[in-house]
């Protein structure tokens, strides 16, 4: 029997209430002894590209999740969700190539949606894990659709928040713009990689960037300067050519295909205030993929999983339980 026999008729959409500044997962002491030790390693990919990753949570044979990052992220995003989700499960992030402490490509013609998705099966395989719950956020939505493209047979499950199946430059800020610039910054990037460079570590203080991340797109009553500046650290460390590239390899992709295909439980997370990847993204995703499930972050924005993350984090464990663990 598939998944699509066995499944329950999905809810329309849930949404959040008001929002709150105290919105944190409760931390219970005891039960991390039982999460076990941070376990790292290098994946080789299919064009020898070496990858981090790194395992934390519960042994075989617990359940695994697969963290598929954003662009120019190494993980801040997961800061509430992982650890609330180790006490029951065993949770693989990875550093894409170019990203983190994973080494740049050799060929920067290399980075493209499908190679990270590739570079994730890898992961898989090296870190003996046959299937998995895929979970991404922003550009890990729609590195998890190719994954599900490659290796549906992989995936028990899509967990899909605040991100798009398609172009994201397209619907930055409602406008076009970034999309129409790209060209123009990819030139930039190649003729003068060191001025740009330079430019690129020294261009704002991690402290006034958050400010300006607090004025166009953070919800500043929400989100702690501590959970959103290791992005802006790690973004000051990444080579702009592979932000650039990635950001390409972003603009070209598409997975409309794949929405209509996808047979596993699906979980879309979108918020009321994402002009990063607008709401209506998700809502879109939300008609193709039978089944899927929606819920609405209120008071969310791009980086609802750490503005709203006891929401976050409750919405994404009770979907596990109900709609892929349930006894």
């Amino acid at each position: 029997m598939s998944w699509a026999d066995a499944r329950p008729s999905p809810r329309p959409y849930t949404t959040s209430g008001a929002a709150r500044n105290n919105d944190e997962p409760k931390r219970d002491d005891k039960s991390r002894a039982s999460r076990g030790k941070r376990r790292s390693g290098f994946a080789v990919s299919r064009d020898g590209a070496a990858i981090f990753f790194e395992v934390l949570g519960q042994p075989h044979p617990a359940p695994t999740l697969i963290l598929c990052d954003g662009l120019g992220c190494d993980g801040y995003v997961w800061k509430y969700l992982q650890w609330a989700l180790a006490d029951t499960y065993r949770i693989v992030h990875m550093n894409y190539r170019g990203h983190g402490q994973t080494p740049l490509p050799a060929d920067f013609g290399q980075v493209h949606i499908a190679d990270f998705a590739a570079d994730v099966l890898s992961v898989m395989d090296a870190s003996e894990t046959e299937r998995a719950v895929i979970v991404g956020h922003s550009l890990g939505v729609q590195i998890a659709l190719e994954i599900y493209r490659q290796a549906r047979e992989r995936c028990l499950s899509l967990i899909l928040i605040c991100g798009s199946y398609r172009n994201p430059l397209r619907t930055f800020k409602g406008k076009e713009t970034l999309g129409e610039l790209l060209p123009l910054i990819q030139m930039a990037v190649s003729k003068v990689p060191r001025l740009v460079g330079a430019f690129w570590k020294r261009l704002l203080p991690l402290d006034l960037s958050f400010q300006i991340a607090k004025h166009f797109e953070l919800n500043g009553e929400l989100v702690h300067r501590e959970d959103f500046v290791p992005y802006l650290e790690a973004l000051s460390r990444m080579d702009p050519r592979m932000f650039v590239a990635t950001m390409a390899a972003a603009a070209q992709h598409d997975a409309q295909d794949v929405l209509t295909d996808i047979s596993v439980p699906t979980l879309l997370v979108t918020a009321r205030h994402d002009t990063f990847t607008p709401m209506a993204l998700s809502l879109e995703m939300q008609e193709k993929i039978a089944g899927s499930e929606l819920h609405i972050v209120e008071a969310g924005t791009h980086t609802a999983p750490i503005e709203r993350p006891a929401e976050v984090t409750q919405v994404v464990q009770r979907f596990l339980e109900r709609r892929v663990f349930a006894p």
